[in-house]
């Protein structure tokens, strides 16, 4: 890159000198419609549980569910992501739970379809949520079985676009399950329904929290690195977006978010096709504590975000949503 001008008849403090200055020439903009709002819900009534794990967090019973999806609509957030922390009554070795019209995902899809408001819903296909092992497919020989696990994916996001899901988010990491899905979608009159693929989601250490949330982290025994990708792998990311997109993902998805930053600029500069950052649980604890503890203050959340829209994210999951939100809007 060419440098252009010289001290003192360049002076770059010029442009930062007044609010006014500062915001004519600014480079990215970040509002309410770059967030998605994750939210965890389970089962019982007047339900509002902490997560010990994600201060301010919680689960929430479906009869509370109104009230998140107004609030999302008062601040003008686009789209909610749902997930479900499953009883351990219901789990079962192959998530059969995950196929049941009347599990949790189901229920809060055509509670919050019935008012036919103009939000999204994005819904997770992944089985761990149901599984009682804790991990996201079939398990032989103590192998994750792609192909087999791929047959109940199908099954499942069937189910979930029946149910009024409007964008179909496959986060389990199987090969070939973006092409399968739209093609099932497709044949099923479901041509106009989203997918929003988990292209490249590595196998995390902070994904922790998420865990609790859920309620997966005490079954699972082992790692998920036979599917998930190795975080020191980079040029394998290219692949795996190339290859979703020629299955048909409309955008793709890049988890974690901040320690891969670089990843999500690569995915950008490589394929014109909207991406997607999660921040994830880890990365919102951390943030969150440390400003409960007051070693950083509040505007760290606004400049975390902004990292992603400067690497060139289009939108945003994260559990500051709300909060950003509305404070974006004043």
């Amino acid at each position: 890159m060419k440098v252009v001008g010289t001290y003192p008849q360049t002076r770059l403090r010029r442009n930062r000198k007044n609010d006014w200055s500062r915001r004519l020439v600014q480079e990215k903009t970040l509002t309410p419609s770059d967030l998605i709002w994750p939210l965890f819900i389970c089962e019982g009534k007047n339900i509002k549980e902490p997560i010990k794990t994600m201060p301010g967090i919680y689960r929430y019973s479906l009869d509370k569910i109104e009230t998140l999806i107004e609030k999302a609509l008062k601040y003008g957030i686009p789209m909610v992501a749902l997930f479900p922390n499953t009883p351990a009554h219901k789990k079962d070795v192959v998530g059969s739970e995950a196929l049941n019209k009347n599990n949790l995902i189901c229920k809060a899809l055509r509670l919050i379809k019935n008012k036919n408001r103009n939000i999204g819903i994005m819904c997770d296909v992944a089985l761990d949520p149901y599984t009682s092992h804790g991990h996201d497919g079939l398990i032989k020989n103590n192998y994750v079985q792609n192909d087999e696990t791929i047959k109940i994916l199908i099954k499942q996001s069937l189910l979930q676009a029946k149910m009024g899901c409007d964008v179909i988010a496959p986060s389990d990491m199987m090969d070939g399950r973006i092409g399968e899905i739209r093609k099932a979608l497709d044949k099923n009159g479901f041509k106009l329904v989203q997918i929003l693929s988990y292209a490249v989601k590595y196998a995390s250490s902070f994904y922790g929290p998420f865990r609790d949330a859920v309620g997966s982290k005490k079954a699972l025994k082992s790692n998920k690195k036979n599917y998930q990708m190795d975080f020191r792998n980079k040029n394998e990311a290219i692949r795996e977006v190339s290859l979703d997109i020629k299955e048909g993902a409309d955008f793709v998805m890049v988890k974690p978010g901040m320690p891969y930053l670089d990843i999500i600029k690569t995915v950008k500069e490589n394929f014109k096709i909207p991406v997607f950052a999660y921040q994830v649980s880890g990365e919102y604890s951390l943030i969150k504590n440390a400003i409960n503890k007051g070693i950083i203050n509040e505007d760290a959340i606004i400049e975390s975000l902004y990292s992603f829209k400067r690497a060139g994210a289009n939108a945003i999951v994260t559990y500051f949503a709300d909060v950003v939100a509305k404070k974006l809007n004043k």
